[in-house]
């Protein structure tokens, strides 16, 4: 029998880390190699007395803290994204993040410019710094905003292809199918098409900033939820807690290996492992029958 070919999202998984850091250094790259033509091309035009190499400074100088600067900027939608939802909430939030980051751009810049300057035996000077951060911050609130919505733009697209799950919803008219509070189904939506997951092929959980990933026979569904929402709605006879960002199904768990440390590690039947706390460890015991004691 002839199987299907692995779909493009699961394809795309070896490639995923090195196409995201490739696109934001050639991103960064070419910024630098076509801000310093142009601005080269002004200072010629308006015969400022520049050398040729103070423009490459300045531009490379600006990408390359640019560029250190977007791992930060990673971490920080994750903590708090920016969706159509909660972009009122949020965006107070990256206006701050905008400000720190441009404070963090003009420092890092100035610094790599008063060191290539220095090099050479010459002299960097930025000017006023109340007058030149301001008119720096008017450039980078514009630059976090390009790199913020790509960020989540991108995100976007992966949750597209991957499939986004969510509870069913009780209807408008009439009985649930199902009980709301403890769905034995979860509704997945994947370009344009849905279909559903039984709660009981959930392998586990995974808190992931303002979603919780349910991992499915290789899969992960990302759903718009916190870890104590949705498990407070699965059946604690069938899942447990292990950690503060996972959850298990029982019936997946193939051993448990305790450490040095006190905490544990779980060993599925699928071969992956999960990490399980101390904190955990005495509930994890009970719920699968043991002695929670030693």
């Amino acid at each position: 029998m002839q199987t299907s070919p692995p779909p493009f999202y699961q394809r795309y998984q070896p490639w995923r880390r090195g196409v995201e850091v490739g696109y934001w250094v050639v991103q960064y790259l070419v910024s630098a190699l076509t801000n310093s033509i142009t601005v080269t091309m002004d200072v010629e035009r308006a015969q400022l007395g520049f050398k040729a190499w103070q423009p490459v400074v300045w531009e490379t100088s600006s990408a390359v803290v640019g560029l250190v600067l977007v791992p930060a900027v990673v971490w920080f939608t994750r903590r708090f994204p920016l969706h159509l939802d909660t972009w009122r909430r949020v965006l107070p939030i990256h206006l701050v993040g905008s400000l720190l980051w441009s404070i963090l751009h003009v420092l890092g810049m100035v610094a790599l410019r008063k060191l290539a300057y220095a090099s050479i035996g010459d002299h960097y000077d930025f000017g006023s710094w109340w007058r030149e951060f301001g008119y720096e911050y008017l450039k980078d609130v514009r630059s976090y905003a390009g790199v913020v919505l790509t960020i989540e733009g991108y995100r976007f697209i992966l949750r597209r292809l991957q499939g986004e799950a969510s509870v069913l919803d009780a209807p408008d008219e009439g009985t649930p199918v199902e009980p709301v509070d403890r769905p034995e189904r979860f509704l997945v939506r994947k370009l344009g098409r849905e279909f559903l997951i039984a709660a009981n092929d959930i392998e586990w959980l995974q808190a992931s900033g303002n979603y919780v990933n349910l991992h499915v026979r290789g899969h992960d569904y990302p759903l718009r939820s916190t870890l104590a929402s949705i498990e407070a709605k699965l059946d604690p006879a069938c899942f447990t807690r292990i950690h503060r960002s996972y959850m298990v199904n029982l019936d997946r768990i193939a051993s448990i290996e305790p450490l040095e440390t006190g905490d544990a590690r779980i060993h599925l039947n699928d071969g992956s492992s999960l990490p399980c706390s101390r904190t955990y460890r005495g509930g994890l015991k009970q719920s699968v029958g043991l002695d929670s004691g030693g």
